[in-house]
């Protein structure tokens, strides 16, 4: 049995960075990076590794700011439009160009059409000019010797238009980080391969290299490395070998089995730190191999971003003097929508996602697990949660760094509530159709969905609510939960909801009696897909406790197909179109309804206007219809009051 790894230590954050930084600075790395001498054409976005000082004046000589003739301002004296003044061409008016050199004896430009040509020889002018009108005096922009560019500065366009104006085709520039990035693992495969089971496609370094590149580093991937002692050794050898600044060594972080990238470092150069309290991101590496940096990174995805922004992303900005873009970007005031907790001893970091409700700024928490890509991509900023706070309360406020501009943020609008795949379908719809806002979607339950409107946390919620009493849908729900709100339910379609189950219905499950005898897998509580389940249960007498898998529960009808398609369980209860989306079969139950609730206090919200047009767009018909399971007849429509 392969040996097993420990943590050296589990350190704080800002004890690990102070180590990271002491190491660099002990082998002479801790400065800028040295400069290069690069062309114009290749310097955009580079950062000048010294100031830039104007060569020439620009522009080096008086010119003429207008088509039109230079003359001496004092042969123009007293001309006006009752007694206008003639001048010899040649002799005290010569024809010049925007641009051409001033002739010696002129002092002023002018223009052409203030000029009256009376023959090849002579022009009449009927205003006067003063000395250096409509001259670009030498020097006007840049004067030899004037500083243009700091040292430190990230190059702009017209940055390159400076430097080339005062006498410059080339530039010095900080060099690019070099990053060498090893990813590991005998489970992974390219991304041009597609997985069987047991195999994951490697992604996590091309996020890496996104983040180096967007820091003004170079990013080099090798190929995938398997996980073993003597792969891994010989991979950082290959590596050492290209001198790069910095070496990421992907996955092999941890304390399992397979994780080797802490004894390596340990066996060939000096291991700084293995384990940092952070979450997620906790078995982070940090070391030198012959004088240069090797950084274990973690293999979870969102732990390997994490790292890229604590770690790699402020390390290339010192590299580069540049402040890091935890410091440059914007941060903001958020009040939490539910209580978070957090692990006292670490420092943790949580991806939320942003809208601006009626007068405050709302940040919900996405779904923490570590392996969950998504919510890098629908993250709105990251909220930082110091050690030793043990969380944050439903309610209080929180500082969240910005992945998103704010403008961008306040034009959301945000639907929470029971999920249904087609919100997707009607975010897509939204932002090519009637851009300018746009929805975002937080999967709560129906109940939930009520709930967050009661509270002001949303700007309408999806719910899919059957009655038993009356058989009617949604609208006994309002009185229920928004008892005081002015509100207006509007149809988003109607669906049809069944069993999701596996290709060919191996267990041929028919109806709700024949989950007694398979693995289910069940919605959250409050999900109008589990009240609907709960209701045919008590119909029809059957105990909950009866069905293995009732408490195993997920928040949205792609979980439970998903659930189904991996055999983790043989039937679900969702919508035909997650069935769909993940080739399995499904056995109907029956059509319900599905509508959006939304306070009339927000009707005039641009962005609210925009849904209801979209709503009522034949094309979205069109659209949604033609999807599995949905029916478009009331899409739409105002179903209450």
């Amino acid at each position: 049995m392969a040996e097993r790894n420990i943590y050296l230590e589990d350190i704080p954050l800002d004890e690990a960075q102070a180590k990271l930084m002491l190491a660099l600075e002990q082998v002479g790395k801790a400065s800028p990076l040295v400069g290069e001498e690069i062309a114009l054409s290749q310097a955009l976005g580079r950062i000048t590794a010294a100031a830039v000082w104007a060569k020439l004046s620009s522009p080096h000589y008086h010119s003429a700011a207008m088509d039109g003739y230079a003359v001496q301002a004092e042969d123009t004296l007293h001309a006006t439009e009752t007694r206008p003044i003639i001048l010899q061409v040649g002799q005290q008016a010569f024809p010049i160009n925007t641009g051409d050199p001033l002739p010696s004896d002129t002092n002023a430009v002018i223009k052409i059409e203030d000029v009256q040509p009376l023959d090849p020889d002579k022009i009449e002018i009927r205003a006067s000019v003063v000395p250096r009108q409509h001259v670009r005096l030498m020097g006007e922009d840049m004067v030899a010797s004037e500083l243009v560019l700091p040292a430190n500065h990230k190059i702009r366009p017209v940055d390159l238009g400076a430097i080339a104006g005062c006498g410059y085709s080339t530039v010095w520039v900080c060099r690019q980080p070099r990053v060498q990035i090893i990813p590991t693992g005998s489970e992974l495969i390219p991304v041009t391969q597609t997985p069987r089971p047991g195999q994951i496609i490697e992604y996590n370094s091309l996020v890496l290299a996104g983040q180096i590149q967007e820091s003004g580093g170079q990013a080099a991937i090798t190929d995938i490395v398997p996980d073993t002692p003597d792969n891994i050794r010989s991979a950082l050898k290959n590596a050492i070998e290209q001198r790069p600044d910095l070496i990421l060594v992907l996955s092999g972080s941890s304390a399992g089995s397979k994780d080797f990238t802490a004894s390596i470092v340990r066996e060939t150069g000096v291991l700084l730190v293995h384990g940092v309290a952070v979450r997620p991101g906790h078995p982070v590496i940090i070391g030198l191999i012959e004088n240069i940096l090797v950084i274990g990174v973690p293999g979870y995805p969102v732990s390997a971003a994490l790292t890229g922004e604590i770690f790699i992303q402020p390390l290339l900005a010192h590299w580069l003097g540049q402040p890091s873009a935890v410091s440059t970007r914007p941060h903001v005031q958020a009040i939490m929508t539910r209580k978070l907790l957090s692990p006292i001893g670490d420092d943790d970091f949580v991806r939320v996602t942003l809208a601006q409700v009626g007068e405050r700024l709302l940040a919900s928490p996405l779904n923490r697990g570590a392996g969950v890509i998504t919510s890098l991509v629908k993250a709105d900023g990251l909220a930082h949660i110091r050690r030793f706070s043990e969380g944050v309360d439903m309610g209080q406020p929180i500082d969240v760094l910005l992945y998103r501009p704010l403008h961008e943020i306040q034009q959301t609008i945000l639907v929470m509530g029971s999920h249904d795949p087609m919100l997707d379908l009607l975010a897509e719809f939204l932002a090519t159709h009637y851009p300018g806002y746009r929805l975002a979607s937080a999967n709560v339950g129906s109940i939930g969905g009520l709930v967050a409107l009661r509270r002001q946390e949303a700007h309408f919620a999806g719910v899919h609510l059957l009655d038993p009493q009356t058989g009617t849908y949604n609208i006994p729900y309002l009185a229920k939960y928004l008892p005081n709100e002015a509100v207006t339910l509007v149809n988003f379609a109607h669906r049809e909801q069944g069993f999701i189950v596996a290709a060919g219905n191996p267990h041929q499950i028919q109806g709700v009696a024949d989950l007694t005898r398979v693995r289910f897998v069940n919605r959250q509580r409050g999900a109008g897909t589990r009240l609907l389940l709960d209701y045919e249960l008590q119909r029809q007498g059957i105990s909950p406790e009866s069905i293995a898998g009732y408490d195993h529960e997920e928040i949205t009808h792609l979980a439970v197909a998903a659930g189904v398609a991996s055999e983790v369980a043989d039937c679900g209860m969702g919508v035909r179109s997650a069935a769909s989306a993940m080739g399995l079969d499904f056995i109907p139950f029956g059509w319900e309804q599905y509508d959006l609730v939304i306070p009339n206090v927000y009707q005039s919200h641009p962005g609210i206007q925009n849904l209801s047009a979209a709503l009522r767009d034949p094309r979205f018909h069109q659209l949604l219809g033609e999807q599995p399971g949905y029916d478009t007849r009331q899409t739409g429509q105002v179903m209450f009051p």
